[in-house]
């Protein structure tokens, strides 16, 4: 008997972000998202949706106030995963953290583990020690953030720890594209599994360019969802029926070298 295909639709949320001004940008998404007209399982915001990459502890929100209880509302509305990351304010340090939160108003976190320190987030922001596996509609997602793209084994699927959809948030600047893209597909085929990276677009208060390019990618690599460079939100459904199928019959999976992680 055939096993029946598993779908999931995944909206991807390409968008310019308001330097540091919650308020417009948490109407504008809100504005973006209900115009959808595909129904959704998932939605992806990018890396600090709601602020831009600041580095200005003052921009970030304790838990459970403005944009934590939109994320919330956004998740009952649609009756979809809503994942994406803001900058938090916690016991004296601030996080990067990243939030899967449910329609019942479950809420799953977890802190950006690699820190930037080109653009001196790590001066700034404590990292994360602890990676999420996510479960929604029998699917089991890890969400990273942005920079964690650059660390394969922070990202690998293990058999102790397995994934079937890897999403990175992301601000990544549009003159290392190249990186962004080529990783993307690298982490798909090791890891086979769907891939997504949501990205935003334009530019922010301190003159980076950011070109979005966010994609879904196949466990081969191949895009399923394409965005380029301009603010768009778009669905795509994939096949967990495909995903297993594969992993069936290219089995490297079962061939890879068993580790841990140190703290």
């Amino acid at each position: 008997m055939m096993v029946p295909e598993v779908f999931l639709n995944v909206a991807v949320v390409q968008t310019d972000i308001y330097w540091e001004n919650v308020t417009a940008n948490l109407s504008s998404l809100e504005e973006k998202i209900t115009a959808v007209d595909q129904p959704f399982d998932v939605l992806l915001l990018p890396e600090m949706f709601s602020t831009g990459f600041t580095m200005n502890k003052d921009a970030a929100e304790p838990m459970n106030l403005t944009t934590t209880r939109w994320m919330k509302q956004m998740a009952a509305q649609t009756g979809a995963l809503l994942t994406g990351s803001m900058a938090i304010r916690e016991s004296g340090n601030c996080y990067n953290r990243l939030f899967c939160v449910y329609p019942d108003g479950r809420t799953l976190t977890a802190d950006k583990r690699h820190l930037f320190r080109m653009g001196r987030e790590n001066e700034v922001y404590t990292r994360g020690e602890n990676r999420l596996i996510v479960e929604w509609k029998g699917w089991k997602i890890c969400p990273l953030i942005c920079y964690d793209l650059r660390f394969p084994v922070w990202s690998r699927n293990t058999a102790s720890d397995p994934f079937d959809l890897l999403i990175y948030v992301a601000n990544w600047p549009a003159r290392r594209s190249y990186a962004w893209n080529t990783l993307l597909r690298a982490r798909a085929i090791e890891n086979q599994c769907y891939v997504a990276g949501v990205n935003r677009v334009g530019a922010d208060a301190t003159g980076t360019e950011h070109q979005g390019d966010s994609v879904v990618l196949d466990y081969l690599g191949e895009p399923q969802l394409l965005l380029g460079n301009k603010e768009s939100i778009k669905v795509v459904r994939i096949s967990k029926y495909d995903l297993q199928e594969y992993r069936k019959i290219f089995p490297a999976w079962s061939d890879a070298d068993d580790f841990r992680v140190l703290p």
